[in-house]
């Protein structure tokens, strides 16, 4: 299989969720905080390439407060249009706002046994096993690192997450795990071994790499750094605000959005002013807190406006966007799992967001469960099937067949059926039998969704690594380890 890859393209669909005036007043309202407010850098080399730039840096609290003429210059900088490049090359994904993709979701920290169906820690051959159905499936345009290899050392935990994608996919692959300096420049050495040199890899970045902020309105140092290495080898940067309403963020939607809006531009900035002309994209997965508890949320109203208009405000800096989909707050694969992912990824899908996130996970992004993937996968279908909209043409109008069946008569042997059937959408899970058939088995989606997974585990196998390249993938991270 692996072969194809479903993305939703130039739908006919559209959402208005903020106006042209609304954008215009979040957008002086971030540059107004990031201008007098501030965003905490704690690094050392980021509050250097502010200061030659004329930003007010405080060493003492590494708050920056950057004038709005150099946020808007920096931005203007960055590419609107890239691809992340794929091991093979038809399965790149173009970033050119006409397409959306699905991701699956990381870095679980659990995962529902496929074969027992206990919930345990995540560990590397979790990471590849996922990448291996992930590959099948055609709904999954690319990987974001699932879960956690939580039997590799600390130091190279994110190198051996990459290797076991690598060895299981050919799709592009994206990680939120690499968050030193010292795992940045390993997974770039990485990646210019299996593009062919650094010059290639800046070519074909078969790499990208999401970073978060710390909201509100702060960095991570070891994330900057990641950002900086990679950025420096032409690799895709983010950064992902996950700010949450009433805890990390104000209560109110519009001033979340604010400043998770400071948070996402004042990184990408930074990235632009230390090489000008870098592929970044803005991400966003903000929620709310759950008001009974305090906990994150993981899915709500909120959620699905704030996947739309996080991609509204992108657009308007003409950047790409990856969007905190999926991902349900939900136990298992449930009710609650098929209305969240369902509404959270119709809204980001109709905002035409390029990239989503969070296909396969539970729990709000902490649990992994392949039952969840195969039904978020259903859910996307569904999606992709209505953002095509309705054709309205003389072939499709049908007067011709309407004609010859005439009042009372059936479509069912006609030639034009036979030349349109296969447009309309075909279930894998959405039970459609006669009830006396359900009654017999009683069976459904979640019994379909694991029996396909497992199939998939035990019989699709990709095309294996050149064994020299990777014997030299793991040469990098023993090097690593080893210092």
């Amino acid at each position: 299989m692996a072969g194809k890859i479903k993305s939703i393209t130039k739908p006919k669909l559209s959402l208005n969720i903020l106006s042209a005036e609304d954008v215009r007043k979040i957008h002086e309202a971030t540059l107004e905080i990031i201008e007098t407010v501030g965003v905490k850098f704690p690094l050392g080399r980021a509050l250097d390439i502010w200061q030659a730039h004329g930003a007010k840096v405080d060493r003492a609290t590494a708050v920056v407060r950057v004038p709005r003429g150099v946020i808007k210059s920096a931005l203007r900088l960055a590419p609107s249009v890239y691809t992340l490049a794929a091991l093979d090359k038809t399965l790149d994904l173009p970033l050119d706002g006409n397409h959306v993709y699905v991701g699956t979701d990381g870095c679980g920290v659990e995962v529902i046994d496929i074969r027992t169906g206990e919930r345990r820690r995540s560990c590397l051959q979790d990471v590849a096993e996922i990448a291996r159905v992930a590959d099948y499936l055609e709904e999954i345009a690319f990987h974001w690192v699932p879960v956690s290899a939580q039997d590799c050392s600390a130091r190279t935990r994110g190198l051996h997450e990459l290797l076991a994608i690598w060895k299981n996919s050919a799709k592009h692959v994206q990680t939120e795990s690499i968050y030193t300096e010292h795992e940045a420049r390993g997974a770039v050495e990485m990646a210019s071994v299996l593009a062919g040199g650094r010059n290639a890899l800046r070519q074909r970045p078969l790499l990208s790499i999401m970073n978060c902020t710390v909201s509100p309105l702060a960095q991570d140092s070891g994330s900057l750094e990641a950002a900086l290495v990679g950025a420096e080898a032409g690799l895709p940067v983010g950064f992902m605000s996950m700010c949450s309403c009433a805890s990390t963020g104000p209560a109110t939607l519009a001033g979340n959005l604010a400043v998770a809006n400071a948070e996402v531009l004042s990184a990408l900035a930074l990235i632009e002013l230390a090489y000008p002309g870098a592929p970044v994209f803005y991400a966003a997965a903000q929620t709310v807190m759950d008001l009974r508890s305090g906990a994150y949320t993981g899915g709500g109203p909120e959620d699905f406006l704030f996947g739309a208009a996080s991609n509204v405000l992108a657009k308007f800096y003409n950047l790409p966007l990856s969007v905190g989909s999926f991902a349900t707050g939900a136990k298992e694969p449930n009710w609650q799992a098929g209305v969240e992912n369902s509404l959270s990824t119709f809204m980001a899908s109709v905002a035409m967001s390029d990239m989503l996130l969070g296909a396969g996970l539970l729990n709000g992004s902490t649990i992994w469960s392949y039952e969840q993937m195969i039904m978020d996968c259903e859910i996307f279908g569904i999606i992709a099937k209505m953002m095509e909209g309705i054709v309205v043409d003389d072939e499709h109008l049908a007067l011709e067949a309407i004609r010859e069946v005439g009042p009372g008569g059936t479509y069912l042997m006609h030639d034009h059926t036979l030349r349109h059937m296969r447009e309309l959408w075909v279930n894998s899970l959405m039970d459609r039998r006669p009830y006396s058939e359900w009654e017999k088995k009683k069976d459904g989606a979640r019994t379909w969704a694991l029996e396909r997974a497992r199939k998939i585990l035990e019989t699709h196998r990709p095309p294996p690594l050149d064994p020299k390249l990777e014997a030299e993938l793991q040469r990098i991270i023993d090097a690593i380890e080893n210092k």
